[in-house]
């Protein structure tokens, strides 16, 4: 980490977690970096934590063993009880998932969710992700020539997505969707919602593994579900007990679903504001080049990512930061966001170019706690985007970007709706 201590602030720091703030952070996250790239802050929720701004500072961070992901190494006030995760996951005892927990109990963990979350599994499942893609595609274009994107599209595309491969029975997966609805509004709705969605989430869960767990067949079936294959993972004889394994479906649900909501709204809301990218993109897609869209679905990932925060790490002993010295017990919070526009790291950070080729941003975080579910969120971003560009060529902004806005909340960020206007597609087109 940096030798040298932090520059000295010049003036006042920003106001951060305010609502202009959302809209759009990054000249504040740009000051912080300049002026205070390891910069202690009060959140909305009262905790006080340390925010690390900077590209080479925050990919160390995440490496650092020092820094525990268990809460139980927070050095918490009675105040903060609770106030540093998943809203409910505490009562409703689904804390022993991989975002919650240290080697050597993560190692083990991750070795088993791996054996079920495999390269081949998400491949298999493309086609799936281009039917639910079409099917939500017709259905609002059947409306009319207007749609909420995030409504109509980006919200229910990984619910039903992640649904079908974990093995939620289609007859259930709406009730999964309001449960989805509630926790992703954050503040947003009635007070106690989140963790009353969590707690129902849990139990259903548990009730699923339980059927599954007395079903399962002695050997895999082609095309066996995620819980199924939870269930079946084992290290050395050693199995998932139906705790552990609830708790990696709901996290496994929780983290997958919100991050590809985003990723689909930020990234079509960059396209649509950054017209000259859509268009190369979409002539590219035209030509059979799909190598401008993982490029760009990468860059998208950098430019305005659907993690903004990653999640809590607490000191274990006192380290040092980029010059600073943070104490035993100190909420970390590395903001990836700050990290992926460093003009340290990355040339012309605020230009969105489709076609960067040096770009290891660290969307889905570095380390050992690098996203699980990554490719499956590369893959639904993609569908997602090569589709709407194709189908809906004249796709545009039914709003003034000014009067959008986003979701309240420390580690995510998206927007609370994207109104678009578009030319219906022909009957039969594709």
């Amino acid at each position: 980490m940096r030798d040298q201590p932090p520059p000295t602030p010049h003036g006042p720091a920003p106001d951060l977690f305010t609502w202009e703030f959302a809209a759009d952070p990054y000249p504040a996250y740009a000051w912080l970096r300049a002026h205070a790239p390891v910069h202690r802050t009060k959140l909305p929720s009262g905790v006080e934590a340390w925010l690390v701004t900077r590209y080479a500072d925050a990919r160390q961070t995440l490496a650092d063993n020092r820094l525990s992901k268990n809460p139980a190494h927070h050095d918490e006030p009675a105040h903060a009880k609770g106030k540093t995760g998943i809203p409910g996951e505490r009562q409703a005892d689904l804390m022993t998932h991989l975002l919650n927990i240290d080697p050597p109990d993560h190692t083990r963990l991750r070795r088993l969710v791996s054996k079920a979350f495999t390269p081949r599994r998400v491949a298999e499942f493309a086609p799936r992700v281009q039917e639910l893609t079409d099917d939500l595609i017709d259905r609002f274009t059947r409306g009319g020539d207007t749609a909420d994107l995030i409504h109509d599209f980006a919200f229910p595309l990984p619910i039903y997505a992640i649904c079908d491969l974990l093995g939620v029975p289609r007859e259930d997966q709406d009730d999964f969707r309001d449960w989805a609805g509630m926790m992703i509004r954050h503040g947003g709705g009635p007070r106690g919602g989140v963790a009353r969605s969590v707690k129902k989430m849990r139990g259903y869960l548990a009730e699923l593994i339980h059927r599954k767990r007395q079903a399962l067949p002695a050997e895999p079936v082609p095309g066996e579900d995620l819980i199924s294959g939870l269930i079946r993972a084992s290290d050395h004889g050693e199995h998932l007990t139906e705790k552990e394994a609830a708790a990696m479906a709901f996290i496994l649900l929780f983290a997958g679903f919100e991050t590809t909501v985003n990723l689909i709204g930020n990234g079509t809301y960059a396209l649509l504001t950054h017209p000259e990218q859509r268009e190369r993109l979409q002539r590219a897609l035209a030509e059979g080049d799909r190598g401008l869209l993982e490029t760009g679905v990468e860059e998208l990932l950098r430019f305005d990512g659907p993690v903004e925060l990653a999640t809590w790490r607490f000191a274990t002993e006192p380290v040092v930061i980029g010059g600073q010295r943070i104490e035993t017990g100190d909420p970390v919070l590395v903001v990836l966001a700050a990290a992926d526009r460093d003009p340290e790291r990355f040339a012309d950070p605020d230009t969105l170019d489709l076609g960067r080729r040096d770009n290891q941003h660290l969307g889905y975080g570095h380390g050992i706690h690098y996203c699980l579910g990554a490719p499956l969120a590369r893959l639904e971003g993609q569908t997602a985007l090569a589709t709407l560009l194709t189908r809906l060529p004249d796709l545009r902004l039914a709003a003034d970007p000014a009067e959008l806005r986003w979701r309240g909340g420390l580690i995510m960020r998206g927007l609370r709706t994207l109104p678009v206007e578009f030319s219906p597609p022909r009957s039969g087109q594709t």
